[in-house]
């Protein structure tokens, strides 16, 4: 069987991967010349697999007048005449109630839990290097309130597996010293010891090593794709700038590309794109910075060390439709990184915009396109795309090939 995949950021590559293990004749198809150029090319770097919770959540409500009207707001919304935004902000309000959001948090932390143990299955046999540790995550809360809503949670997410334990101020700078200088001004946070950290584009480009050793994958870099070709319910090609690639089964992880690709088939993808920002700063011998992956629950902000450099990810940007970079979000971002780690030379830092191809509810959508017989998705992860890529893969593909799924895939469909 012939697959082609569209997309080479994280989703796609492990769909391309677990495909190739099935002995199937993929071809993996990408605009860019080298993988993960997109939203997987500088995330936030985390494998956080107890913390899948939606955006959508009856708390957010309250906070976006606030949000919406401060200049440093996490959350900056741009109205637009656009049909598709308001349908989709209309969809997440729906969503923002506790029986959707506990519902989508169980049925997420299976899929979560799938990934993280496909990622431990995959390093037992390929010690991929991508500069992965696993000390765990500290989520830090700035108001005992805020620390205090949160607490159900943690007992409830305990319940379905997750290991977390709720800290005082002291013990979260005992166990992350450089939180020194903000310490007082901490209400205490939760910690949860098996979160990892790892650099997504790196373990892209191992897995694209891995892809390219095998005899029945063919790596279509650099390829544009204009279109599907389809007969009645069948697509039997997929068009690009360089001419047609004969298909008997197509897969579709392009993100935010998903969206005009298959809009011509009559297939909608409830699909917005959330674009985020990162910095990327060299750690230098003299300034003491994070050990393990820390996340101001206030600003919204990840800190993560990947190898010789700290990744930090924030914001959120509503209304926009490309990966720019927006000036004034990047100097608001550093005022607030020094604000708590004063000793960082931000001088170096590298910024980076991505577009996260997010659902309402923060499912992804991953199976069969309705309305079609081979045309399959896997899409929708939004933040969560390294978190969850490889579980998704799994999924996918054992609906692909007719086996029993590893968990159960109804939560996922696009209907």
């Amino acid at each position: 069987m012939q697959v082609v995949v569209i997309g080479a950021g994280v989703v796609g590559l492990a769909s391309a991967w677990y495909l190739a293990q099935q002995g199937m004749q993929v071809t993996l198809v990408d605009r860019h010349t080298d993988v993960a150029q997109e939203t997987s090319f500088a995330n936030g770097g985390q494998l956080s697999y107890s913390y899948v919770a939606p955006l959508a959540d009856p708390g957010v409500i309250g906070k976006l007048p606030q949000w919406l009207l401060r200049a440093d707001s996490p959350l900056r919304f741009k109205p637009r005449l656009d049909l598709q935004q308001w349908r989709w902000c209309l969809g997440f309000l729906r969503a923002c109630n506790d029986a959707q959001v506990r519902r989508t948090i169980g049925e997420m932390l299976s899929l979560s839990y799938l990934s993280r143990d496909a990622l431990d299955e995959l390093l037992a046999v390929h010690p991929l290097d991508f500069d992965l540790i696993r000390t765990g995550k500290l989520v830090v809360y700035r108001s005992a309130a805020a620390l205090s809503a949160a607490a159900p949670m943690v007992e409830w997410q305990c319940e379905l597996g997750a290991d977390q334990q709720i800290m005082d101020s002291a013990g979260c700078v005992d166990l992350e010293p450089s939180l020194q200088s903000v310490g007082g001004q901490l209400a205490g946070g939760i910690y949860t010891p098996g979160e990892a950290t790892g650099d997504c584009h790196r373990f892209c480009q191992a897995l694209q090593g891995l892809l390219t050793g095998l005899p029945n994958v063919q790596m279509a870099l650099g390829r544009e794709v204009r279109a599907l070709v389809s007969e009645g319910q069948q697509v039997i090609a997929v068009r690009t700038d360089q001419g047609d690639i004969p298909a008997d089964t197509v897969v579709v992880a392009a993100g935010m590309s998903s969206v005009p690709l298959l809009r011509p088939l009559g297939i909608n993808l409830p699909l917005y794109a959330l674009r985020g920002y990162s910095l990327s700063v060299p750690m230098g011998a003299d300034c003491q910075t994070p050990r393990l992956s820390v996340t101001d629950a206030a600003r919204k902000i990840v800190y993560a060390p990947l190898g010789d450099h700290l990744r930090i990810a924030a914001m959120v940007d509503m209304g926009v439709t490309r990966a720019e970079i927006d000036p004034a979000r990047i100097d608001l971002l550093k005022q607030q990184i020094v604000e708590t780690f004063p000793d960082l030379d931000l001088s170096r830092a590298k910024a980076w915009a991505g577009l996260r191809p997010s659902t309402t509810h923060s499912k992804p959508m991953i199976g069969l396109a309705e309305g079609m017989r081979n045309l399959w998705l896997n899409v929708g992860q939004g933040a969560l795309g390294f978190t969850l890529a490889l579980g998704s893969a799994k999924l996918l593909v054992s609906q692909m090939t007719g086996e029993s799924p590893p968990i159960d895939p109804a939560p996922f469909q696009l209907s």
